[in-house]
């Protein structure tokens, strides 16, 4: 007796998670929690919030090279804030950027905007590296070094 078997099709494959890269999704968090540190939040979503602008804005005035390597070696959601920027078409003293990030964040005065933007930048030379961070620099206005938390030394006359 001949047993006829019909082909067994199988179950079809149930969508699998995608789970970012262990690095890439924690060192977003990683980089709040710094900030929510250096800038004395008292929330995640404060440091977060004041993170997001301040990486806007400094995206805009980020170009070229210098641009692609921070988006690179920055966390994965902090290099769309960056990158997603379309460039400034003219570039801002370190005080005017202060003020432009200060019109970003309700109820901002300058004072505390500088420190919402150096609790910001401040962090990325531990993240980036400092090769990059010179380079960036070297690209704005003078006056941006405070900003990152570096000494800005002036030429000897």
């Amino acid at each position: 007796m001949t047993t006829l078997t019909t082909p067994r099709t199988p179950a079809p494959a149930s969508p699998r998670p995608v789970i970012p890269a262990p690095e890439r999704s924690d060192g977003w968090r990683q980089l709040i929690d710094t900030v929510k540190e250096s800038g004395q939040y008292p929330t995640r979503a404060e440091a977060e919030s004041v993170t997001r602008v301040v990486l806007s804005a400094l995206g805009g005035h980020v170009v070229g090279d210098e641009r692609v390597e921070l988006a690179r070696a920055l966390p994965e959601e902090a290099a769309r804030v960056v990158a997603s920027q379309i460039p400034a078409t003219r570039s801002l003293t370190a005080a005017e950027f202060v003020d432009s990030v200060a019109a970003r964040i309700e109820g901002a005065t300058p004072a505390t905007a500088r420190w919402d933007v150096s609790s910001v930048l401040s962090v990325l030379p531990a993240l980036v590296g400092d090769a990059l961070v010179t380079r960036v620099l070297a690209q704005l206005p003078p006056g941006y070094a405070l900003l990152f938390g570096r000494a800005e030394l002036a030429p000897a006359q």
